[in-house]
């Protein structure tokens, strides 16, 4: 506990302590000091005699260490640089892709052309990395034909694609094969007319393709 005391207790101590001196060092301003320039201390707890000229800036050790390390300033902690946030994973929109069936197989046909199995490549090497939701391999099939007969061709064209991708590394249960037959069609009903000719299947290819529809998320490179 420190006991603080002004200029009016110094003359008191000078009276009861003959040789003591009230006199000041301009290095100690706010203490008591005796003739040889010493700090007076109390003999009964040992405590410095302040003056009235003490503040918590002029304090001393032994006297003061709590007020001297009250004016110490407080050190300066580094700056911490906070590690470098991951970035999150890039969101990929629904991304639906149709390719022409005459491009992917001969007509009439579900085996891949070798140029069929180039495009499917660029397709696995984009899913790369990828965590899908879905994967929708979709064939669908024109009009020629009874309705029977060409939801089997797509269904086979379908799952000829998605049987390449499994290859290719993607997930087979990530995607799912379905065939539409000729229930949705490109073209509209009075687009292609007359008998069957080259001139119509040609005017029908657009109905003739399978749809790759890939909804998921892709971690940024």
């Amino acid at each position: 506990m420190n006991v603080t005391r002004t200029l009016i207790f110094a003359g008191v101590i000078a009276a009861l302590s003959p040789g003591i001196s009230i006199a000041q060092d301009a290095k100690n301003q706010g203490y008591l000091l005796d003739t040889n320039m010493n700090i007076v201390t109390s003999s009964t707890t040992g405590l410095c005699w302040r003056d009235s000229d003490w503040t918590p800036a002029r304090s001393v050790e032994p006297c003061d260490p709590v007020a001297r390390k009250a004016e110490a300033p407080a050190p300066k902690l580094a700056a911490v640089t906070p590690p470098p946030s991951k970035p999150a994973p890039e969101k990929m929109l629904p991304q639906k892709l149709s390719f022409s069936a005459d491009a992917l197989f001969d007509f009439d046909k579900s085996v891949l052309k070798p140029e069929a199995r180039a495009m499917l490549d660029d397709l696995a090497r984009t899913l790369q990395g990828a965590k899908y939701d879905v994967i929708l391999a979709a064939g669908h099939a024109d009009r020629i034909g009874s309705a029977a007969y060409n939801q089997r061709l797509s269904e086979r064209r379908a799952n000829a694609v998605k049987d390449y991708l499994v290859s290719k590394g993607i997930e087979p249960n990530r995607i799912n094969a379905v065939g539409r037959g000729e229930t949705q069609p490109e073209t509209k009903p009075g687009d292609c007319k007359g008998p069957l000719t080259k001139k119509l299947i040609a005017c029908l290819q657009p109905d003739r393709r399978v749809d790759v529809e890939v909804t998921g998320t892709k971690a940024p490179e």
